[in-house]
């Protein structure tokens, strides 16, 4: 099994290291940023993940995404991941709505079945 503890907290560092060269650190890392961050593991517009286990979030809905990325931010919901994640990113709730907006606008390749 493949240990992401190293990728994690690779991402928090590239993600803290231009904060604190651009004088970013009390806000945390750039809106750019952040969505790099995301598309690290959801792959480029959040529609190709790097694993199977992580979620494809392009096309979803914009308040679901809203609700998960709250949720994870307040320790609602729980995966290590996202949680290192979350904190380093410093997410504010203006964040959260301009990823859910970006994300829910993204081509998906997922698909919803009709009932027959």
């Amino acid at each position: 099994m493949i240990s992401l503890r190293p990728i994690v907290l690779a991402a928090g560092l590239a993600l803290s290291v231009p904060a604190l060269a651009t004088g970013e650190a009390a806000e945390g890392p750039a809106f750019d940023q952040k969505l790099a961050a995301c598309a690290a593991c959801h792959g480029e517009n959040g529609a190709k993940p790097i694993m199977a286990e992580y979620p494809i979030i392009a096309g979803q809905y914009a308040d679901y995404l809203a609700s998960a990325l709250r949720a994870y931010r307040d320790g609602r919901r729980n995966n290590a991941v996202m949680a290192s994640q979350l904190l380093a990113l410093q997410l504010s709730d203006s964040d959260i709505d301009r990823l859910a907006d970006h994300f829910s606008k993204q081509a998906s390749p997922l698909a919803v079945l009709k009932a027959r």
